[in-house]
């Protein structure tokens, strides 16, 4: 079985560095091959290409733009009436991933309207998300690109955020019938949200393009106290053959180089050294 392939989140990891450029250094020098970029937009992406490559890290993940986010926006992808910008937004994460070298985009599907509720408006913002995936798709196919779709829980994290289950993402990709569009699987939201972690992974294997991991309740390191047992869930994806990478989108409870014993100890028990991952 293959060791898994593990991602740095520059959003949420190396914050003791306040520039991105200086968060891919740090994250490789502490080990990493890859990195997650959800935000590069204030960024020129050639720099941050530079940056990368001198740590010799990949870029396996960015973000569509946010929106507006002043006016609380998450994504627009399942916002009814923001087509065009949507349609804009894409465009612009499709030419920085080009630049960087990314492969994979998480196309955001954001919060239903302040002051509606949930199943009144939950027909009209899928049509609308179908609509937008299926334009996503078609322009991610000329790049050779995958875009992903993630589920957020209502439970904590975000009570307004459209897509909540791996249930409903998957629904949605088998209406939408795009093989370049896949499950972006976030063990924190996927516990938190709808529990049943193993069936969860092993029912919706075929559609997981990304995964990520953070410590249920506090969402910190994967050894951290909580409720997730991540040894097992390592050694089920590996027994799955998961190829991907698992994104490391946590809160660390200290410094982040020295909250990574938990990866060191992985790449020890695989029989692999440090800057593998």
């Amino acid at each position: 079985m293959a060791p898994l392939r593990f991602a740095a989140n520059l959003d949420w990891l190396f914050l003791e560095w306040p520039e991105l450029p200086e968060r891919l250094e740090a994250a490789g020098r502490a080990g990493f091959r890859a990195a997650e970029v959800p935000r590069p937009f204030d960024w020129d992406p050639a720099l941050l290409r530079g940056a990368a490559d001198r740590a010799g890290l990949s870029v396996v993940l960015i973000n569509t733009p946010p929106g507006d986010q002043d006016k609380g926006e998450k994504g627009l992808g399942a916002v009814p009436g923001q087509q065009a910008e949507f349609r804009e937004g894409l465009a612009l994460a499709v030419k920085y991933a080009k630049t960087l070298g990314c492969p994979r985009i998480h196309l955001m599907a954001g919060r239903i309207p302040v002051g509606t509720e949930r199943a009144a408006v939950a027909v009209e913002m899928e049509a609308t998300f179908i609509e937008n995936l299926r334009h996503a798709a078609a322009v991610l196919a000329q790049e050779n690109m995958v875009g992903l779709l993630e589920p957020m829980n209502s439970r904590i994290t975000d009570p307004r955020y459209f897509l909540t289950t791996p249930h409903q993402a998957a629904a949605i990709l088998e209406k939408v019938g795009r093989p370049n569009l896949q499950l972006q699987l976030d063990i924190f939201h996927c516990q938190i949200e709808d529990g049943d972690l193993t069936q969860n992974l092993q029912r919706y294997f075929p559609l997981i393009g990304h995964i990520q991991i953070g410590q249920v309740p506090g969402r910190h390191e994967p050894d951290s106290a909580g409720e997730v047992n991540f040894p097992y869930l390592f050694k089920l994806l590996e027994s799955l053959g998961y190829m991907g990478y698992v994104g490391c989108e946590y809160t660390p409870q200290g410094d982040t180089v020295e909250g990574l014993g938990w990866l060191r100890s992985y790449w020890e028990s695989r029989g692999r050294h440090q800057r593998r991952s």
